[in-house]
């Protein structure tokens, strides 16, 4: 696969899916694309192994956290296993393989109930930072003005004291179902509105809806090293769920300042320095002043030439896995004087003098 897919699209799985619903995707695509069962289809030891590589970020906990809040930045050099063959993979997985075929399988199960608690939807933002603040890393408070849970009624929609009662139309399923011949026909409880309760007495504060309108602060943590383009999910901080049910995810898209001094290039850093003609002829030490208010001194050899490129490893940004820092690539830029003195003028051209006969003392030693 020349291009790496979503590991959630990967195993077919919604973002907030359970430990369980992810381990039994992974099983469904083992035993579909393991190479043994097709041996026709050059693919699928690729689809084998990408979805091998999905669950080993999934399933384990610290690494999807930074794969939702990084994408594959936050799980770079160690997203996967290293196996070398379909054998390895099942040996590791022995346990999933075995509770697939020991235990019983079954079909038809139950379905989803249209009421009760439902999850909130989420909230996705920008949020701008400074090139100091992406790189260093730095919390921010921002305003979120969205619903939220009603404190009378803790978003059930009942008055204080009262509760919601099941739906007397749909006896609390959310759905009515209609025969008409041989053909069943479910639609949505008009009553209940597929939420498979009521409420007799609504909340004099919310009016019944379990939500008011309201401003909240949340503070977000931008890890050193964020880039543009690149988002942050912070868990629970979405619109709340329906009648009590878990609130959404709060995604925060981060964009990037131009910076006066620096530009930036993945975690690599680039600036320029200027110095003087005769600086940079002799050699000189120049300070750079750094984005977290240190310096950095910089050797020019003598003999800098206007656009030489002086690079300093690992003075760049810092990587969002922890594998180090970038480079800080400083540009030589030479001052050329617009106005000379008499003085000056005499000097340069006695200089000029000099370097023309040295030029020629080794043209003549080399013939």
């Amino acid at each position: 696969m020349s291009e790496k897919r979503c590991y959630y699209e990967v195993l077919g799985v919604r973002r907030d899916a359970s430990d369980d619903e992810i381990k039994k995707a992974y099983r469904q695509a083992a035993l579909k694309f393991h190479p043994d069962r097709n041996p026709n289809d050059p693919t699928a030891a690729e689809k084998f192994k990408e979805a091998t590589e999905a669950f080993s970020v999934l399933s384990d906990q610290t690494k999807r956290a930074r794969y939702d809040q990084f994408g594959f930045a936050g799980v770079e050099g160690g997203g996967g296993f290293d196996f070398t063959n379909a054998g390895d993979i099942f040996s590791h997985f022995e346990d999933l393989f075995s509770e697939f075929f020991g235990g019983a399988v079954g079909f038809g199960g139950r379905g989803r109930r249209a009421g009760g608690p439902r999850r909130g939807a989420d909230l996705r933002m920008q949020q701008q930072l400074t090139l100091k603040e992406a790189v260093l890393g730095c919390k921010r408070e921002v305003s979120v003005r969205a619903p939220v849970n009603c404190d009378d009624c803790q978003g059930s929609g009942a008055a204080p004291g009262t509760s919601r009662k099941p739906c007397s139309m749909c006896r609390g399923t959310g759905q009515v179902s209609t025969s008409r011949g041989f053909v069943m026909f479910t639609q949505t409880c008009r009553a209940c509105s597929g939420e498979g309760t009521t409420v007799e007495q609504p909340c004099a504060k919310c009016g019944g809806a379990g939500q008011v309108e309201k401003t909240r602060k949340v503070v977000v943590s931008f890890p050193a090293g964020i880039d543009a383009g690149q988002r942050l999910r912070v868990p629970g901080q979405g619109l709340p769920g329906s009648q009590g049910g878990p609130p959404g995810d709060l995604y925060v898209d981060v964009e990037i300042e131009p910076d006066e001094r620096f530009e930036r290039d993945g975690v690599d850093l680039y600036t320029r320095t200027t110095v003087s003609f005769t600086d940079a002829a002799l050699g000189t030490t120049v300070t750079i002043p750094m984005l977290d208010d240190t310096e950095e001194a910089v050797e020019l050899p003598p003999g800098s030439q206007p656009g030489d490129v002086i690079t300093l490893r690992g003075k760049g940004v810092p990587r969002l896995d922890g594998r180090g820092r970038g480079s800080l690539h400083v540009q030589v830029q030479v001052n050329v004087p617009r106005k000379l003195s008499a003085r000056a003028k005499s000097l340069l051209t006695e200089l000029e003098s000099e370097l023309r006969a040295e030029a020629e003392n080794k043209r003549a030693n080399a013939g």
